[in-house]
């Protein structure tokens, strides 16, 4: 694993691109706005996902305790109609596994879990959430994009998360000052015809304060 500085292996400055899950706590690091666990989809995983109808892709928002997401998403493939399978299981199994590491790195009691299914522009605008930290991995469509920016405008150059890739990216509420102006958003994809399916991890502290 290593802190790229520079431009290099299609990441940008700050971001930390790692080759297994344990990379991902390259987060604490001083500097680091964002680290990526490069990791390529399974072919079977994928051709499964980029095949089913958007009305029964898994989606849902709920927060509940680390330990509970993967029957937790068992039951939104089951109320979203997500047909049974192998492939269906990989795909709680991993955002169960997910949802561990991300809440042993975040300390997170409690977790916010979001299953979008993106058919639009959503947060098209290049932004930094108002989190601690979040995980985001894009198992259907085009991944998440990022780029630096100093003065808060849209970046120069933009990166693109590969498909199926987790990114782990400081938010607002992250302690370390200054900032690394790094932004990202969801790509455009409006009138693409694309469907993404997104997961999106928030470390939640009370489930009582959230709005």
């Amino acid at each position: 694993m290593t802190l790229v500085r520079e431009i290099v292996r299609h990441a940008a400055v700050g971001v930390s691109v790692a080759d297994t899950p344990d990379g991902l706590s390259a987060i604490h690091r001083p500097g680091c706005a964002a680290t990526i666990w490069r990791r390529r989809p399974v072919r079977d995983f994928q051709s499964w996902v980029n095949g089913l109808d958007a009305q029964v892709l898994p989606k849902a928002r709920v927060i509940l305790r680390p330990e509970a997401v993967r029957d937790a998403a068992a039951a939104i493939c089951d109320a979203s109609g997500t047909p049974a399978g192998p492939e269906r299981d990989r795909l709680v199994d991993d955002i169960a596994a997910l949802s561990e590491v991300f809440a042993a790195l975040m300390q997170a009691r409690w977790l916010r879990i979001r299953l979008d299914v993106v058919a639009t522009n959503a947060c098209r605008k290049f932004h930094v959430d108002a989190v601690t930290a979040r995980l985001i991995c894009t198992y259907r469509g085009i991944g998440t994009q990022y780029g630096t920016s100093a003065d808060g405008v849209a970046p120069h150059r933009i990166f693109t998360v590969p498909t199926g890739a987790p990114i782990l990216l400081r938010g607002t509420l992250w302690q370390e000052r200054p900032r690394t102006g790094l932004l990202h958003r969801s790509p455009p994809i409006e009138g693409t015809g694309e469907t993404r399916l997104v997961l999106v991890l928030d470390p939640i502290d009370d489930p009582e304060e959230v709005v």
